[in-house]
């Protein structure tokens, strides 16, 4: 089988190694993923005038020798071209985590982009989450900056995740972004409610298409 191809939206090289590492775990052993970062863009998608320039050169990239695509950013953009192109599964990082996340019950997503949240509700209407769908819990301060203190990422989303469980009543969260995926591990430990990635949750939904192809 030809290997699954883990496509990172945003231009940043070290974000596509990381969820590369994850993706291989995730999937131990049972498929190879290889990583293509975008060529152009932006190295973190913090706005929704980011998330559609993201989509124009997802849904253009040459994924010909794939056999199933993960979107590896949380706004899945390009992920409904590559859809129409493709004959092989594709899939994104944030439909694959919230689904899974609602099969929990009732779910919320913490995330570091407060640009991107009316976004992300949108997301959940069109996929018919919204009955489970508790809200979007935000960390304070500038996203990327955030994004280079990784300490100061895993204490900001643990705060937001608290939220989402005591205030808002979920059973599950999801940590609403590609690059936040080793906050979203250290994370995963620290709650007794399932903090779901969205790396993971896509590895997963990927092989279940495989295996129904």
């Amino acid at each position: 089988m030809t290997p699954i191809l883990l496509i990172n939206p945003n231009t940043s090289q070290a974000t596509t190694q990381m969820m590369l590492e994850i993706a291989r775990a995730s999937l131990g052993g049972r498929a190879e993923v290889r990583g293509l970062t975008a060529p152009s863009g932006v190295p973190m998608i913090v706005d929704e005038a980011d998330l559609r320039t993201a989509a124009d050169v997802v849904g253009a990239l040459d994924v010909c020798d794939a056999c199933g695509v993960i979107v590896a950013a949380f706004g899945d953009p390009g992920a409904e071209i590559l859809r129409r192109r493709l004959a092989v599964p594709v899939v994104g990082i944030g439909e694959a985590a919230m689904r899974e996340a609602a099969q929990q019950g009732r779910f919320g997503i913490a995330t570091t982009t407060p640009a991107l949240a009316a976004s992300i509700e949108g997301k959940v209407r069109q996929f018919g989450l919204e009955a489970a769908f508790t809200g979007v819990r935000l960390t304070p301060g500038d996203p990327w900056r955030l994004g280079q203190d990784p300490a100061a990422l895993e204490a900001a989303l643990a705060d937001a995740v608290q939220a989402c469980v005591e205030a808002d009543g979920a059973r599950a969260v999801v940590i609403g972004g590609g690059p936040l995926g080793r906050a979203a591990q250290a994370l995963a430990v620290q709650f007794a409610i399932p903090v779901i990635g969205p790396v993971p949750a896509a590895c997963g939904a990927i092989l279940r298409a495989l295996a129904r192809d």
